[in-house]
C-alpha cells in the first residue's frame, strides 16, 4: 500500500515519493508578469532540501488578455524564457521536478474586456464576457501552444494545463458558463473540445517525451453544473489524447468545497476518476497532517496527494512530514 514516502514511476513521471506542492499564485511577479528575486526566494524556500517530489509553479498567463490578477507571472512572451530558466533551476536544484502551470483566465480576467465560451457572466465574478468566436478560439490554442513550448525551453520538467477554478477552459467545461450551440458546446465531448484541442497542438509542439498535466475541476457542486460523471468522461477523452497525469481540483466556484472541509475534499471526484483512466492522480483539497495523506493514498482516492496551504503556512511541513 503506497505511502506519502513510496516513489511513483509511471511512464514519463519519475518521482521520488508522493508530495505535490500545488500551484498557488504568490502575486509577487513583476508587473509585466517577469520572475524577479522574490519569486526565485519563495520557492527556493519552499522546496529547500528536496522533500517535495514535484513542485507545480503557479498559473501564468499564455496571453495579456487572458491575466488572471496583477503581479501574476508570465508565459506568453519569448521574453519570459530566461527568467522561467532561473526558477526551474532553483526547485530542480533542490531535488524536486517542477512543472509550470499555464493558463488564460478568460471572464475571471482583469482585461478591460474580457472573453469567455458565451455571453454569460461568470458566477463568482459577474462579469458578461465576450463571447469567443471560432477564430478566436484557434489562436486561444496557439498561445497554449507557445506557452508550454516556453516551459520545455525554460527546463521545466513538465507543463500542465489549467482547467479548474473557474478559469477559461473550466467556463467551456462546465454548463453554467457554457451555452454555446456550435462544436464547443452541448454535451461533455462538445465542452471538451477546446481542452482536447490544446492538447494535441501542446503533444505537437513540445514532443512525446514531454510530462503533460492537466488541472481539472472535475465538478461545480451546483445545481446544473458539471458532475463527477463529467469529469470520468472527460478523464477518459483526456487520457486517451495524450495527458500523463490528472491533478484534480474544484470547478466554477474554485478551489474549496462549500459543502465539505474534510482532508480531501474533492475524494469522490479523484476516485472516479483513478477508477477509470491509467493514469496518475493528484488529490489536493483539506490535507495538513502526514497520517491524512496516507490514510487517502491507502484507500486508493489518487496516487499524489497535494498539499497547498499547509505548505504555504508553514515551509518546513514537508520536511517534517516526511522525517516523522
Amino acid at each position: 500500500m503506497p505511502q506519502l514516502d513510496t516513489p511513483l514511476l509511471h511512464g514519463k513521471l519519475e518521482l521520488h515519493n508522493r508530495l505535490v506542492m500545488p500551484p498557488m499564485a504568490t502575486a509577487l511577479a513583476d508587473h509585466d508578469g517577469r520572475v524577479n528575486k522574490e519569486i526565485l526566494d519563495y520557492y527556493q524556500e519552499k522546496a529547500n532540501g528536496g522533500y517535495i517530489a514535484l513542485v507545480i509553479v503557479e498559473h501564468s498567463f499564455v496571453d495579456v488578455s487572458g491575466k488572471a490578477s496583477e503581479r501574476q507571472m508570465s508565459a506568453a512572451s519569448d521574453s519570459d524564457i530566461a527568467g522561467l530558466r532561473k526558477l526551474a533551476a532553483v526547485i530542480q536544484a533542490n531535488g524536486a521536478k517542477a512543472a509550470l502551470q499555464i493558463n488564460h483566465a478568460g471572464s475571471a480576467g482583469i482585461a478591460e474586456e474580457v472573453v469567455g465560451p458565451s455571453a454569460v457572466a461568470h458566477p463568482n465574478k459577474q462579469r458578461v464576457p465576450t463571447a469567443l468566436t471560432q477564430p478566436q478560439i484557434k489562436d486561444i490554442v496557439a498561445q497554449f501552444q507557445a506557452a508550454a513550448v516556453r516551459a520545455r525551453e525554460a527546463g521545466f520538467d513538465a507543463v500542465e494545463i489549467h482547467a479548474a477554478h473557474g478559469f477559461l477552459l473550466n467556463q467551456f467545461y462546465s454548463p453554467l458558463t457554457n451555452h454555446r450551440t456550435d462544436e464547443y458546446g452541448g454535451n461533455i465531448l462538445g465542452r471538451i473540445r477546446l481542452h482536447l484541442e490544446i492538447i494535441k497542438a501542446v503533444r505537437e509542439a513540445v514532443g512525446e517525451d514531454f510530462p503533460l498535466l492537466l488541472r481539472l475541476g472535475g465538478c461545480d457542486y451546483h445545481p446544473g453544473g458539471s458532475t463527477v460523471e463529467d469529469s470520468v468522461i472527460a478523464a477518459q477523452a483526456f487520457a486517451g489524447a495524450g495527458i500523463d497525469l490528472l491533478d484534480i481540483s474544484g470547478g466554477m466556484f474554485g478551489f474549496m468545497k462549500s459543502s465539505s472541509r474534510e482532508p480531501g475534499y474533492f475524494a469522490d471526484v479523484s476516485t472516479a476518476v483513478k477508477q477509470a483512466v491509467d493514469l496518475p492522480v493528484i488529490l489536493t483539497g483539506g490535507i495538513t497532517l502526514r497520517q491524512e495523506a496516507d490514510a487517502l493514498l491507502a484507500a486508493g482516492t489518487a496516487d499524489l496527494i497535494g498539499v497547498g496551504r499547509a505548505i504555504l503556512k508553514d515551509s518546513q511541513w514537508a520536511k517534517n512530514a516526511m522525517t516523522r
